[in-house]
This record gives C-alpha cells, sequence and structure tokens, in this order.
C-alpha cells in the first residue's frame, strides 16, 4: 500500500522539458515522457545494429561478436557499414539513449520536487564514456582509436591500449581514479554493513537508531559524517572515480604519447635531488 500510495503523489502532471502534456503519459508504474520515448527508439536502434553487425561475421559467440570502429585509415570520416559505419551509428544511439534516459531522470526529479543529483550523477558516467568513444578519438585524430563493442574483443583494446603506453598503472590519473574506486567501495561496505547491523540486531532484540550508527563510528574512527553525509562522501567518491578515469584516459594519446613509467623517471632530473 506504500508504493501505491506514493504513486498517487507520483502520477502529477507537469515538470516535463520537452513534449508537454501529449507525451506526459505512464506505462503501468513507468514514467515514459518524451525522452522516455526516445531512449526507447536509440535502444532498439542501436540494438538491431549489433545484431546486423553480428550477422556479418562468422560467428553468433556473445563471447566472440565484436562490433569493430573504423580502420585508423578512415580519420574522422564516415566509414562504409561494413568497414566500421554500424559502430559509428551504434555510438550515436548510444549516446541518444544514454543522454535521454539523463533527460528523462531530470523529468521525474521535477514531478518528485527532487534535487537533479540522480541525472548529474548519470551525466558523469555518460562522460566518461563519450570520452572514450568520441573525445580521445576525435583529439587523437581517428575513430579507430575508440573501443569496440563486445567482450573479448573489448577486454583485448584494454589490455592493449594499456601496454601502448609501457604500463598504465604507471599513470597518475588512473592510480587516482582507483584509487577513488576502491575508496567508493570502502565507503559504501562500512555504511551497508553498519544498517544492516543496526536494523537486524537480532531475534528478540530492539532495532538499533541513527545514533547507535553514529556511535559505532566514532568509536571506531573518532568521527561519524552521519546519515545524510555518508550518502554525499559516496557520491563524492563514486563522481570523482569517474571523472579521474576520463582524465586518465584522455591524456594518453593526445597529450601523451610515451610511457608512463619513464614519465616518473622526470622527477629524478629535478633540481632538489642534485643539491
Amino acid at each position: 500500500m506504500a508504493l501505491l500510495n506514493f504513486e498517487r503523489k507520483y502520477r502529477i502532471r507537469g515538470g516535463t522539458l520537452l513534449g508537454g502534456d501529449l507525451f506526459d503519459f505512464w506505462i503501468g508504474p513507468f514514467y515514459v515522457g518524451f525522452f522516455g520515448v526516445t531512449a526507447a527508439f536509440f535502444a532498439f536502434l542501436g540494438t538491431a545494429l549489433i545484431f546486423l553487425g553480428a550477422s556479418m561475421e562468422d560467428t553468433w559467440n556473445p563471447w566472440l561478436i565484436s562490433i569493430d570502429p573504423p580502420p585508423i585509415e578512415y580519420g574522422l570520416q564516415l566509414a562504409p557499414m561494413a568497414d566500421g559505419g554500424i559502430w559509428q551509428i551504434v555510438t550515436i544511439c548510444a549516446i541518444g539513449a544514454f543522454v535521454s534516459w539523463a533527460l528523462r531522470e531530470v523529468e521525474i526529479s521535477r514531478k518528485l520536487g527532487m534535487g537533479l543529483h540522480v541525472p548529474i550523477a548519470f551525466g558523469v558516467a555518460i562522460f566518461a564514456y563519450v570520452t572514450l568513444v568520441v573525445i580521445r578519438p576525435f583529439l587523437m585524430g581517428a575513430w579507430g582509436h575508440g573501443f569496440p563493442y563486445g567482450i573479448m574483443s573489448h577486454l583485448d583494446w584494454v589490455s592493449n591500449t594499456g601496454y601502448a603506453y609501457g604500463n598504465f598503472h604507471y599513470n597518475p590519473a588512473h592510480m587516482v581514479a582507483i584509487t577513488f574506486f576502491f575508496t567508493t567501495t570502502l565507503a559504501l561496505a562500512l555504511h551497508g554493513g553498519l544498517v544492516l547491523s543496526a536494523t537486524n540486531p537480532g531475534r528478540g532484540k530492539t532495532v538499533k537508531t541513527p545514533e547507535h550508527e553514529n556511535a559505532f563510528f566514532r568509536d571506531f574512527i573518532g568521527y561519524s559524517v552521519g546519515t545524510l553525509g555518508i550518502h554525499r562522501v559516496g557520491l563524492f567518491l563514486a563522481l570523482s572515480a569517474g571523472i579521474w578515469s576520463a582524465i586518465c584516459i584522455v591524456i594518453s594519446g593526445p597529450f601523451y604519447e610515451g610511457s608512463w613509467i619513464d614519465w616518473w623517471n622526470a622527477w629524478k632530473n629535478f633540481p632538489i635531488w642534485r643539491m
């Protein structure tokens, strides 16, 4: 009943960015809107093109299917469908679907009178993807520098790109990104474990309050950021991981072509070490 009561509050007119009342409708419990329609269109078209590309290959093994970008020789030109053109259109469809979904989230937030934290956070993930398939290839002068759409081929691309610069683990922005990723999992694991331990104290025992949760972390690390604060911390850590991931890949190639191992050797030449 609680969910049904909530839906009565949720199913209100207005809050749309485009389409007005014409697209202000639901399918079951799901709000659609103009951008829900465009998200479905781009998702369907992109998926159909992936199946078309798979039909041109020698296998239907989902592990081996790969929609590859155009060869480097095409530069930033439009490629034939069978030679990377499908990848280009699928990329457009993916961006269209992702952006449409984010704008649909904006409309839902406006209906509920919420802040725009969710679509902004999703926008950082979109930015990381666009960096890989648009910004970095554009800066390097060829769409062929984007990653292929496939399971094994994608993993191969990640490995090859990493070792193309000596060792990607020595990329300083990569170090920062990985640190944020690991810290995100640590913070949310601590938070999730704390909530479960407070709300599941054992048979016959009283459910604990947020004050008990705060007291635990004050004893554990000397400070508690609070029930609202931990979600702000988690959001900051997660978005930082995505932003630094985009930075680490966009500087490898367009701005630095050497080995990241050798890059660290530059510190040895600073005058301070010669004193």
